[in-house]
């Protein structure tokens, strides 16, 4: 007779397309969503229960080794959000569960640290050291840290602890995070702000899926605006949890301050630059509903939130939401979709949306809430264009006469100076004068950028680092090595020969490694102790300098160059928040932008401050040519070792492409940058009508291939890099 068997089907942490079987154990019991511990090949993995089965089949399975009890199990809300998400994004099952999983600590039970605390009693003899140690044990602490803070040796601390003065006790390293106090006043809103903040507040209140654009101009105030929507979900819902995605750990660490001042709480923070012991306690509190504010970058997206009702994705337009190496994705798509499987609010935010977003703010898919003027005496600063081929730079300089003299104009009245060039290092290209060598990095078509602070040559793109030699690698030449064209270092040596008294910072990637070194930077640009900032991206978003009053933007070009579909689009909106960096107070700003072609449609409208015109004429283009959002755009790139395979490879999956109505496909071609450590890259372009699903689409036609393990295939749905 044949008893039937309990099964339970278990998604792993790895880049498998599905969950296997294995056996539970009697007496042992695992609902959906529990994480557990089974054999895979050699190993214990740890995965999610995914499903029950019963069978009477003695199929040869492997039982379940253990049930992780110290955590909730994973959410079916969340278990949704992973598998809607690795089928939009074309990515395995457990890929995706992988990236939920990103604190392995967190399944483990807490810490626990041993302190000391006074009891109260007093020691039988009292001395200034021991009077020092009690009057610094303010709160429990480690007996070193204690013994350092009193500046005692820690034999005075074990003499309190053995006399009963101090006594030791057990507490979990990773406390809960405060609760938010959702009844401290915020800032008087504007008119404007109030009816956006209300209808935003009763959304939220619905408990059902919503999504909002909040369409508000750089310096509108639109943190203050969600903030409202914010302490509506948490007034309404005792356990909800909200979640705000920023684009860049650099605006994490800003944000926290106003955090606190609205809520009298810091959130909780995730970010790549969080250390594990961070990222453990957030995970942990997340899971289990404490953290009820959660702050950070696209990955706090896959936190298991058992009750997530707001979601807000700050500067939504902004590129860096675009994962584009192991699970390909766009935080701010794949936040729609987790807020609709939630029943939750998604809210986009941005003073420059992105077309796509605007569209369907425009189509009444989204609710499109407007801040359309900045509060206060604040006003939008002055555009203006500087023609660089009616006033160049003088040879071998980048700033333009007009912008100069607008430099000593704002410099002269005692106000602050943004210079904005997206390239770090002191020069994007290193030639041999003798022989016309360009220095690459080795098996990759990425030209090196001279850093001459420290005398180095660094690809950006794969992190290849060598000290600049003395003789061309090529030729042979000696002292004929030189840097083309300017980056921040070389921008920042122009500026202090022009202006020698003038107090210069470089603001970029490479000046503030560290969360420390970065807040550092811009305290002191808020203190007014900097007089010129010379900044890539960084110092473009999110940022709020009083006495800023001049922004000047070195090569608006380059952003235009090359085929990107988005190109025009993301000038616009890169150029509009640099510029709205000026005049945020009560004194009037202004913005210089040096370009060779100021007749281009994104720099006339921008310098017009006709912002909708420009989106207009985008959104024309786009639909002639049935891009998003009017259509869809998927890319496939092949690498092999070899030109050769990779050419043979690229006809074979050209060959196996599927017949489907709506559907052009573009390639191959090698991809503008052909190498890449090593791999010859080739490019298949997708584009579809709207209602073609190109997810379906491109796996098919993945599926149809079975290329050796030497030739990977990479998929990328509404592509962001062409490169």
């Amino acid at each position: 007779m044949l008893f039937p068997m309990r099964i339970v089907s278990v998604l792993l942490a790895q880049p498998l397309p599905e969950p296997f079987d294995y056996i539970l154990p009697d007496g042992m019991e695992a609902e959906e969503g529990a994480f557990v511990v089974v054999p895979l090949g050699s190993r214990e993995v740890m995965g999610v229960v995914w499903g029950h089965k019963d069978s009477s089949e003695h199929a040869r399975l492997k039982a379940v080794s253990a049930v992780i009890d110290t955590a909730p199990p994973l959410p079916k809300s969340v278990r949704d959000f992973i598998e809607r998400a690795a089928s939009y994004s074309c990515a395995s099952l457990g890929y995706m569960l992988a990236m939920t999983m990103r604190s392995r600590e967190a399944l483990e039970e807490s810490p626990v640290a041993r302190l000391v605390r006074p009891t109260g009693a007093p020691p039988d003899r009292m001395t200034p050291a021991r009077d020092k140690v009690l009057v610094a044990a303010t709160e429990p602490m480690a007996a070193a840290e204690l013994a350092r803070k009193a500046e005692v040796s820690s034999g005075v601390v074990k003499g309190l602890v053995d006399q009963g003065a101090l006594e030791v006790v057990e507490q979990e390293v990773d406390l809960p995070y405060p609760e938010p106090d959702i009844d401290m006043q915020g800032k008087t809103l504007t008119a404007d702000q109030q009816a956006a903040a209300a209808e935003l507040s009763d959304l939220v209140r619905s408990r059902e899926f919503h999504a909002a654009l909040l369409d508000g101009v750089t310096g509108s105030g639109k943190t203050e605006v969600y903030f409202e929507a914010i302490a509506a979900a948490l007034r309404d819902d005792p356990t909800a949890q909200v979640l705000v995605l920023l684009p860049e750990i650099a605006l994490t660490q800003a944000v926290m301050g106003r955090f606190k001042e609205r809520f009298g709480a810091v959130p909780a923070e995730w970010h790549s630059a969080a250390g594990s012991k961070v990222r453990r306690r957030v995970w942990r509190e997340v899971a289990n509903g404490r953290a009820r504010i959660v702050v950070g970058a696209r990955s706090a997206l896959f936190l298991p939130f058992p009750n997530l009702r707001l979601v807000i994705v700050d500067e939504e337009h902004d590129t860096s939401y675009k994962q584009e190496e192991g699970v390909i994705y766009n935080a701010r798509d794949l936040s729609v979709m987790r807020a609709h499987g939630a029943k939750a609010t998604v809210l986009l935010a941005s003073a420059t949306p992105s077309l796509e977003t605007l569209a369907n703010a425009q189509s009444g898919k989204y609710r499109h809430l407007k801040l359309r003027a900045r509060p206060g005496a604040a006003r939008l600063p002055d555009i203006l264009l500087s023609d660089m081929r009616e006033s160049p730079p003088e040879k071998d300089r980048w700033l333009s006469p007009p912008l100069v003299e607008a430099m000593d104009q704002t410099l002269s009245a005692g106000e602050q100076v943004l210079l904005y060039l997206n390239r770090r290092g002191y020069a994007p290209l290193v030639l041999c004068k003798a022989c016309g060598e360009k220095l690459k990095a080795p098996d990759t078509d990425s030209w090196l950028t001279e850093h001459r602070y420290t005398g180095m040559l660094i690809c950006h793109l794969t992190g290849f680092t060598m000290r600049k030699p003395s003789h061309c690698p090529h030729c042979g030449a000696e002292g004929a090595l030189s840097g083309i064209g300017p980056g921040v270092e070389r921008l920042a040596e122009e500026t202090r020969q022009r202006f020698p008294k003038a107090k210069i910072e470089v603001f970029s990637s490479d000046t503030t490694r560290s969360n420390e070194a970065l807040m550092d930077l811009v305290n002191r640009m808020e203190r007014g102790e900097i007089d010129i900032m010379i900044g890539t991206q960084m110092a473009a978003k999110g940022h709020n300098f009083p006495n800023l009053t001049l922004v000047g933007v070195v090569d608006a070009d380059s952003s235009l160059k090359g085929g990107d579909l988005r190109a025009g689009e993301r000038t616009f909106q890169l150029l509009s928040q640099v510029a709205g960096r000026a005049g945020r107070a009560e004194k009037p700003g202004r913005a210089i932008i040096q370009t060779y072609a100021p007749e281009s449609p994104a720099f006339e409208l921008l310098a017009a401050g006709d912002r909708d015109a420009y989106m207009e004429f985008e959104l024309a283009q786009r639909e002639l040519l049935g891009y998003p959002p009017f259509g869809r755009l998927g890319a496939v790139i092949l690498s092999a070792l070899s030109s050769e395979d990779a050419d043979e490879w690229a006809r074979e999956f050209g060959r196996a492409q599927p017949n489907a109505g709506g559907v052009d496909v573009l390639g191959p071609a090698p991809a503008p940058i052909a190498v890449l450590r090593g791999r010859h890259r080739r490019r298949f372009l997708v584009r579809t009508d709207r209602n073609v699903d190109i997810s379906a689409f491109l796996s098919a036609w993945r599926d149809r291939v079975k290329a050796p393990s030497s030739v990977r295939v990479t998929l990328d749905v509404e592509p962001y890099s062409f490169m």
